[in-house]
């Protein structure tokens, strides 16, 4: 999945495709959280601090995530 850098003092890279987003940390783990609406992809990428954003509508909202790296 292509993934494009973000200015955030956590988060490196955020990819989405098909549903599935996936979050490159700056610790170097990638995880990828699945069923995520397009809106709240967008929602993630126009948030003025993606951080908060992923932790409150995604972290917090109850999609099933793995870790892949």
């Amino acid at each position: 999945m292509e993934r494009v850098p973000v200015v955030s003092s956590n988060l490196a890279e955020i990819g989405y495709e098909g549903g599935i987003l996936e979050v490159a940390f700056k610790n170097g783990s990638v995880y990828q959280y699945d069923g995520v609406p397009v809106e709240v992809h967008a929602g993630l990428m126009a948030a003025p601090s993606h951080g908060q954003y992923l932790d409150r509508f995604i972290k917090k909202g109850g999609y099933v995530y793995r870790r892949i790296s």
